[in-house]
């Protein structure tokens, strides 16, 4: 494989899982992904995002299962990295949510890079107020981004993408 194209190739190569084996990530698994986090790009450097790690069997876990439509996703999952905004380290909210979206794709790239499986839950944002307090965070102090469930995969992902043709308004 050509080393210049590694990169390309996870972009094209990551997919969304949502089943996972009953196999336990590793510390060194999870401290990875959250280096790939924590290097994401941001505004003035502000480096706004923050991680709370939630294990199998953390009773927070079943907690935030009751408030998503993808509860059985969530349970299957072996891993969940909660990102958040620390309100007080933002200072412009479209670049700060930016920055996250950079995060959690740096995240999710490493999830996909170190063999495992992983999903955005984006939908979960929509019960903010209750994920919340569940977590035992303060929402004066923090603002959801996703939940990210991760496991070793017990299904292969497929998905496919427009044209390219399709999303430039120009010609290059």
């Amino acid at each position: 494989m050509d080393e210049r194209t590694i990169l390309l190739d996870a972009l094209r190569q990551r997919r969304s899982i949502r089943k996972f084996t009953d196999e336990a990530l590793t510390n060194d698994e999870i401290l990875a992904v959250l280096e790939a986090g924590r290097w994401a790009p941001s505004g003035m450097n502000n480096q706004p995002w923050r991680f709370l790690v939630l294990r199998s069997g953390d009773e927070r876990c079943e907690a935030l299962a009751g408030l998503t439509k993808y509860s059985h996703v969530l349970r299957g999952g072996d891993t969940l990295f909660v990102v958040l905004l620390d309100k007080a380290a933002m200072y412009s909210p479209r670049k700060d949510y930016q920055g996250a979206g950079a995060c959690i794709q740096n995240m999710l790239l490493a999830i996909h890079g170190l063999g495992l499986g992983a999903v955005w839950l984006g939908e979960i944002i929509n019960q903010e107020a209750e994920v919340l307090p569940a977590l035992g965070l303060d929402a004066d102090a923090y603002e959801l981004m996703t939940v990210i469930v991760a496991g070793h995969p017990a299904q292969k992902g497929s998905s496919d993408r427009k044209p390219l043709s399709e999303l430039l308004l120009e010609k290059i």
